[in-house]
């Protein structure tokens, strides 16, 4: 008996450790392209050229005071911040409200809603991409950087309604019941007492929104390009990369320099995402 009590542990700490083997090496996959970016961006462009994969023989940190010179860094720091603070503001107002009245209110007008909201997310952005850009020239919104923030309100909100839902469910309706009685309205209750209960799931919208706004290329580039007051810092790196030669240590420096803000936000707010999806996961 305790010999297959013994065999039975042997076992599961064989299989935790290959497991732990296998996040190691998945981990390693994952971060390596990053590592190499950060460690390029410390070579000149000769040493790039002969072996991108070795270290540099010595850190050339001049490459980086060129780039925040040449693209205008904190300017473009700015746009990266107004453009990803309008598109947040959005994304959370509107989905948390519309979730919040798609649970509470269930009929089916809101079925219909909550299908017409979350639809676009099927939709790729490549087939509406050109349509977008004549509808945003029509209204005014394309080479602005508050134009730009307000278009990712369309492209976060189904995500984000969809995840804030989904969270919704788990909070009972007796709080809203309360208030009422206490005589608050609709929009004091949610602000008031459903909202502050949405802190983990909001947190985990937050980080993703800012991930993907941050370190957007595709809708700056055809909104925003043709200016270098509104251009975003991917779209200045992207500068040094040309079709005849490509400054590649330029290039990685100014990567660099582009997403560590955003994978700073990440990893101080890991944390936070685990919570939101392990507390939606608990309660549903």
């Amino acid at each position: 008996m305790e010999d297959a009590i013994m065999n039975i542990k042997t076992k599961k700490k064989i299989s935790r450790i290959i497991f732990y083997i296998v996040l190691v090496l998945v981990a390693v996959i994952y971060i390596y392209p990053v590592f190499l970016m950060y460690m390029n961006s410390l070579k000149p462009f000769g040493e790039i050229v002969r072996d991108a994969i070795a270290f540099p023989t010595k850190p050339e940190w001049a490459n980086y005071t060129y780039v925040i010179d040449k693209i205008k860094y904190f300017k473009l720091f700015g746009n990266n911040v107004l453009i990803t603070v309008t598109g947040l503001a959005g994304i959370i107002f509107f989905s948390s409200a519309a979730a919040y009245m798609l649970d509470r209110v269930r009929n089916s007008y809101t079925k219909l809603a909550h299908f017409l909201i979350i639809t676009p997310m099927l939709i790729p952005f490549q087939t509406i991409m050109i349509t977008l850009l004549k509808a945003m020239n029509v209204i005014h919104l394309s080479g602005s950087k508050l134009g730009l923030g307000v278009q990712y309100w369309g492209f976060g909100i189904p995500m984000a309604t969809f995840i804030f839902y989904n969270f919704m469910k788990t909070i009972p309706h007796e709080l809203d019941e309360s208030a009422k009685i206490d005589g608050a309205s609709t929009n004091v209750t949610f602000f008031r007492v459903i909202f502050p209960l949405l802190k983990s799931v909001t947190v985990t919208v937050l980080v993703l929104d800012v991930m993907w706004i941050w370190n957007d290329f595709l809708l700056p580039l055809l909104m925003v390009n043709s200016s270098n007051e509104t251009k975003t810092l991917v779209l200045a790196a992207y500068t040094f990369i040309g079709q005849m030669n490509t400054k590649w240590h330029y290039a990685m420096a100014a990567m660099v320099l582009a997403v560590t803000p955003s994978i700073i936000v990440f990893i101080l707010l890991q944390k936070h995402i685990v919570e939101g999806v392990v507390a939606g996961a608990v309660k549903g």
